[in-house]
Parts: C-alpha cells; sequence; structure tokens
C-alpha cells in the first residue's frame, strides 16, 4: 500500500525494550544513567534520520521486579536532550494519574522554549498501587478512575497552555512593561476531584500546543494529535488506526533484529533464559532488517508514522540505523525531519490558534 511518507520515532528509555537488554548493553550497568550515554543514543537516533525520541518514565523504584533499569525523570532527561540535539522532537512519558497538572504544563511547555519547538507528550497512566503511596497520594483506583485523570489533566495542561496569548509578553524597558494582564487568562477548571484557577507561569509553547500522543481510549481522542495504536497483526493496526479518530496515528512496533554476531532469534533467546519478553499487544518483528523494511512499507498509508521498541538499543538502533532507514528514505517511504522546523510542522500539523485570543476576537468583532 503506498501513501504519505511515514514519520520514525523510537523508544529510548533504559538499554530496550526487553528488561533483561542490560546484559548485552555495550557500556557498563554504572554508566546507564550517565549524560555520555544518554546524549550518545540520542544522537545516534537524530543522526539516522529520525522524526521522534519518546523517553518513558515510572513512579516506581527500580528492584521490584526483574526491570533493573535506573531512571532519571523522563522531563529531566529530555530537557537535557533538548540542549544536545538540534533537530529531532523530544517527548517524555509523562503520566498524570498523581502528577499536577499545573507543574506538568509548565515542565513541558519549558521544554518546548528549551528545544525551541520540538517538544511533544506521551500521556500515561500509572496503574500500579505502589505509585499512590510514593507519590504521597489517595490510590486512583480502576481503570475508570484513571482514565478520569488522564483526561481532566490533558483538558487542563492544554488551557495552561492557552492561558498566555501568544503576544503577552512586551518586555519593553521604555514603559517598564513586562506582561500585557489583558492576555493573561484564568482557565477555571473544576473537575471531579480537583480544581485549577490559572493562569500559568510559563509563556506560552512556541508551537502554542506541544504535540500530544497516547493510546486511543486512555484520553478521549479530541484530546490527542497523535494516536499510539497497537495490534499483533498488521490487519488489528488497521482497524485501530481507523478508529483512532486522531491527526495522526503511529503504530507500536517491537524490533529485534539480526546482527553480523547472532541472529533476533538467538538473541530473543539469550535475554529469555532471564526473563521473557512482556507481551503488549504490539507488532513484534523479529529477523531481517530487509524484512523490517518490507514491514514498513506495508504500513504506510495505514499509519502515519511508527514508534520503535528496539530489543537491546545499543545493538538494535545501529542496524536499524545502517540498513532500514537509508532503504527508506532512498525509496521515500520515510522522511527526514528538516532543521529549524518545529515537531508539529515536522508531522504536518498546524499550530492551533490560541482560545482565549480567538474568543476575545470574536468577542470584540460582534462589538
Amino acid at each position: 500500500m503506498s501513501g504519505p511518507a511515514l514519520r520514525l520515532a523510537v523508544e529510548l528509555d533504559g538499554d530496550g525494550a526487553h528488561s533483561a537488554a542490560w546484559r548485552r548493553a555495550a557500556h557498563s550497568p554504572d554508566h546507564l544513567l550517565s549524560p555520555r550515554r544518554v546524549a550518545r543514543i540520542a544522537a545516534a537516533a537524530e543522526n539516522a534520520g529520525f522524526t521522534l525520541l519518546t523517553l518513558d518514565d515510572g513512579a516506581l523504584p527500580p528492584g521490584a521486579t526483574p526491570d533493573v533499569v535506573g531512571r532519571i525523570g523522563a522531563v529531566e532527561r529530555a530537557a537535557f536532550l533538548a540542549a544536545s540535539t538540534s533537530v529531532i522532537g523530544i517527548a517524555p512519558v509523562v503520566p498524570v494519574t498523581y502528577a499536577e497538572p499545573f507543574h506538568v504544563s509548565s515542565q513541558l511547555a519549558s521544554l518546548d522554549h528549551i528545544s525551541s519547538g520540538r517538544a511533544g507528550w506521551v500521556v500515561s497512566e500509572e496503574a500500579r498501587p505502589e505509585a499512590a503511596r510514593i507519590w504521597g497520594r489517595t490510590l486512583v483506583d480502576g481503570a475508570a478512575a484513571r482514565a478520569r485523570e488522564s483526561r481532566d489533566g490533558v483538558e487542563v495542561v492544554r488551557a495552561l497552555w492557552d492561558s498566555w496569548e501568544d503576544d503577552a509578553v512586551i518586555r519593553s524597558v521604555a514603559t517598564s512593561r513586562y506582561l500585557d494582564r489583558d492576555r493573561l487568562h484564568y482557565v477555571d477548571f473544576t473537575g471531579d476531584t480537583y480544581a485549577v484557577k490559572g493562569p500559568a507561569i510559563v509563556p506560552r509553547p512556541p508551537q502554542g500546543q506541544l504535540v500530544v500522543l497516547g493510546r486511543p481510549g486512555l484520553v478521549p481522542a479530541g484530546q490527542l494529535d497523535v494516536a499510539l495504536v497497537e495490534g499483533r497483526d498488521v490487519a488489528v493496526v488497521t482497524a485501530a488506526a481507523a478508529a483512532a479518530g486522531t491527526p495522526r496515528t503511529f503504530a507500536e512496533v517491537e524490533v529485534a533484529l539480526d546482527t553480523v554476531d547472532a541472529t533476533a532469534e538467538e538473541r530473543v533467546a539469550d535475554l529469555e533464559r532471564y526473563a521473557p519478553w512482556t507481551d503488549r499487544g504490539r507488532l513484534r518483528h523479529i529477523g531481517s532488517a530487509a524484512g523490517l523494511a518490507v514491514l514498513l512499507k506495508q504500513l504506510r498509508g495505514i499509519v502515519d508514522g511508527v514508534r520503535l521498541h528496539p530489543l537491546v538499543l545499543d545493538e538494535d538502533l545501529a542496524e536499524v540505523s545502517r540498513l532500514v532507514l537509508p532503504r527508506l528514505f532512498e525509496r521515500r517511504q520515510a522522511v527526514r525531519p528538516l532543521p529549524g522546523a518545529s515537531l508539529r510542522a515536522h508531522l504536518g500539523l498546524e499550530r492551533p490558534a490560541n482560545r482565549y485570543a480567538a474568543a476575545r476576537t470574536a468577542g470584540e468583532e460582534t462589538r
């Protein structure tokens, strides 16, 4: 199937998609969180031509499960990478099950300023009961309650991004005016569990609204720019993408590739001696680079992009960058991001008008 060229995203958390990926990493375990290692992986993704990198996050410390990934917060890592990259989009995973939307809004708006408009947000939820204790919050119990917190959180964050109009900042030395207070707005949100007055403490992001990504059903489609669709085969992904109702859709694809040292099957088997590769209901390619290129070609026209989850970053990212992406770019089946463009521009999304400015203008026109 033909269609618009794919946009390519990659998840760069930890050492890879497998919980035992650290056992095959090219670095010693104590270097997992070093700035040099994090910057190296991001630079590899940017140089390869990925449009977007994402960074997973979690409230729980390592050690409770076979997953021994240590973490610095996703937003903090994203801010560091925003200063060490120049083209690739950067989207941290940030749950709003327990986090305060006001703070999330400020953090993400700051990230968009730091990156000159290259920031996104992967909305997620925190389902594990232990997280409530770590946050010092009342347990949000049940899928419906978590969906409510995600829905309300995204609504508040988006409203706060608009609470400063684009020209609210004046910075006039001659008149000693910094802000036009008439262009700052209260969001006046009241939900089932909290209320937010506003306005934000950070000026409107360069993109107006950051690109918001998430799973369909976690938040309403109207709150998402990009739906992350799952399915164990292309037919299920096709149906999920058609039903998403969002401006853009990305397929979730887990990847294990053949290398010069071992086949993909051998590499997976090696890691599964320690822990199983968790089945999250996603497309999964285990095999050659050529086979992955064929799969991505199939997805072109079904989705607007893919988010790859490499089995082991130090092994699979190199193979994808060397053998898959150049082939896709050469055949115009995928597209590289352009220097100086925002993430919204890379994804073909318009910069949205400020809701409060639009309402004020409409009111002035009716007078």
